[in-house]
């Protein structure tokens, strides 16, 4: 079973969407399930994770109204105030809800280097645990330390990094961003994303060469037992389509034996958000 661990919807709205620029003015319109459906289907995908673009409680019920009337998608990442005072009363009444499977917050647009280990961030991912809801870990590179810190202080919560940490491919840097992410990988409650790797590289030249060590570093990092599938459309339509961005990762781990291959294509996501 191919499941796709990470895609959005959205009706766009200039303002709420205002960090759709120029450069990607080609995902400027709506995406919702049946524009999906049709990719899938060309695709081979079984089933994919819908994943929080706005920081709402209506995004979080958006999303799930989708995957009530879309048997296709399998779970839902959603968004919640983990800061709150009343988080506990938040979690417990977004437990009923079967398909949601856990919450992101858009960390790489936080200025504050060190949000993720502020005291009232900390005790919103202490009370995720009580509910077997996942945490989206969300940063770029210079907040790799951070959640680091973060990943350290809570063995027992299941994490999983966005989009490799977005490593700067574009500009060639990598040192840095190795070796933190070698240093979260020996968490074992810590997963990572194959997803956002082509918008991080020049959208129009980019080459599978060219990330092939950023992915080498990631497998070394978390092993094939801990690496899932993404695509992040509609995202990825910036810098290609969703069938260059499905092979970059097939064709990768094509060396990999049949039941590791089948692990990152969907059966690691089936098990890190229990779909």
């Amino acid at each position: 079973m191919i499941i796709d661990a990470h895609q959005h919807f959205w009706q766009y709205e200039s303002k709420k969407h205002e960090w759709i620029d120029d450069q990607m003015a080609v995902i400027r319109k709506d995406f919702l399930p049946e524009d999906l459906q049709k990719v899938f289907s060309e695709n081979k995908i079984d089933g994919c994770v819908a994943v929080q673009a706005d920081q709402t409680l209506e995004e979080t019920d958006f999303l799930l109204q989708l995957s009530n009337e879309n048997h296709f998608i399998k779970g839902v990442v959603g968004w919640v105030d983990l800061r709150a005072n009343n988080i506990e009363e938040v979690l417990q009444v977004y437990s009923s809800y079967p398909k949601l499977k856990g919450f992101r917050h858009v960390v790489q647009g936080e200025e504050d280097h060190n949000f993720l280990l502020r005291p009232n961030f900390l005790r919103g991912i202490a009370a995720l645990e009580n509910y077997g809801f996942t945490y989206d870990i969300l940063i770029l590179p210079h907040q790799l330390g951070a959640a680091l810190e973060l990943v350290q202080k809570f063995p027992n919560q299941k994490f999983v990094i966005d989009h490799i940490a977005k490593p700067y491919i574009k500009d060639g840097f990598y040192e840095g961003w190795a070796n933190l992410m070698l240093a979260i990988g020996k968490h074992e409650n810590v997963y990572c994303k194959l997803s956002g790797m082509t918008t991080e590289a020049d959208y129009q030249s980019w080459t599978p060469e060219q990330i092939k060590p950023y992915i080498d570093l990631v497998l070394q990092a978390f092993g094939p037992e801990r690496l899932l599938f993404g695509s992040d459309w509609p995202v990825c339509l910036v810098a290609g389509n969703y069938t260059k961005t499905k092979e970059l990762v097939t064709q990768f781990i094509a060396h990999l034996t049949p039941e590791q291959q089948n692990a990152i294509m969907g059966k690691n996501a089936i098990n890190f958000y229990n779909l």
